[in-house]
């Protein structure tokens, strides 16, 4: 790919963080080094990477002094603090965190939407929210091809995106409910299993969430449609991992529902699973663990003139986090953008 580059990863005992650790042995990212950083309380554990142990160290100047580029899979507050030191040192940050995705300056970038954001960053380029990826994704190459004037989501969000946590709740639940045991939530305001919750971060002005507020303001500054119309409700579902969403799209020019397939079935990142009568369409069970957005049930809104509707899924942590990530820092790598 290009000459090979330090790489801090910071947050790499998380979750997103042991995505990175092998997306990046996965996709042969070309780490000449590469630095495993985290909370002081993780530092001297051990990881793995193409066979070799690393020691975590902490997050700190003289780390980002060494790394050319850093993954920053950290909460805000983290990433607030430390991507000023980073950049301070001459190091790209690439953060997954909400901290510097609206700012103005800072890219929010989804390579197959608008890698050309890219060349404009001024040492930080942030990765936008899961839920937010996926549609752009399936939804773009859409717009390109009849003008997107309104959108319709639901998302039907995995247990996952909550983190360890919720994944370990889910499983405690089930368990529970095998054994007739109560069940006393932790991570979700309710029981989740067996369960749909439609409340996921805060509530905020409107009545919306802060999650679903974020794929309206999101989609628009990626998708460079600043008056975009977008209506989302954000859901979550008793499955370990994958998000799905239901998404009906209003067009500027008639596109029938065969021209989306079509049209879908040739854009990047993108794979069509649209034959109902072989029940086949996208579905959390086999699109984890997967980079690519599935896109299925490809048809006309009957409701509306110039409409169409589809059923996407596509794995939010690889896809939806940490491989968008390192697309991103794979065309910085190419372009020579560090």
């Amino acid at each position: 790919m290009a000459n090979e580059v330090t790489v801090a990863l910071v947050g790499a005992t998380g979750a997103v963080g042991q995505e990175m650790l092998q997306i990046l042995e996965e996709r042969n990212f070309p780490v000449g080094e590469l630095l495993c950083l985290a909370d002081p309380s993780e530092a001297g554990s051990k990881l793995k990477f193409k066979g070799q142990t690393l020691t975590v160290g902490r997050a700190d100047a003289q780390a980002f002094k060494r790394a050319d580029l850093a993954f920053l899979a950290v909460g805000t507050e983290v990433s607030r603090s430390l991507a000023p030191l980073a950049i301070e040192n001459d190091c790209v940050v690439i953060d997954n965190s909400y901290a510097f995705r609206l700012d103005d300056g800072v890219p929010l970038v989804v390579p197959e939407v608008n890698a050309g954001a890219l060349t404009t960053h001024r040492g930080i380029i942030a990765n936008p929210n899961c839920s937010t990826i996926i549609m752009v994704v399936a939804i773009n190459p859409i717009h390109q091809a009849a003008g997107i004037k309104r959108v319709v989501v639901s998302t039907y969000q995995a247990v996952s995106g909550a983190g360890k946590a919720g994944l370990e709740e889910l499983d405690q639940q089930v368990r529970n409910y095998l054994h007739n045991d109560p069940m006393t939530p932790q991570v979700f305001q309710h029981q989740i299993a067996f369960n749909l919750i439609p409340h996921i971060d805060d509530f905020v002005e409107g009545d919306y969430t802060r999650e679903e507020m974020k794929m309206v303001w999101e989609t628009r500054k990626i998708m460079e449609l600043p008056d975009l119309k977008v209506a989302p409700t954000a859901v979550r579902v008793p499955v370990f991992r994958s998000h799905a969403e239901s998404i009906n799209i209003e067009t500027e020019k008639p596109l029938g529902a065969a021209e989306a397939r079509r049209i879908l079935e040739s854009a990047p990142g993108i794979r069509v699973l649209d034959d109902p009568a072989a029940k086949s369409y996208p579905m959390p069970w086999f699109t984890s663990n997967r980079d690519e957005v599935f896109v299925g049930r490809i048809r006309k809104d009957i409701s509306i003139d110039n409409g169409l509707a589809m059923w996407v899924a596509a794995d939010q942590i690889r896809k939806g986090a940490a491989t968008n990530a390192i697309q991103i820092g794979e065309i910085i790598i190419q372009q020579n953008l560090y």
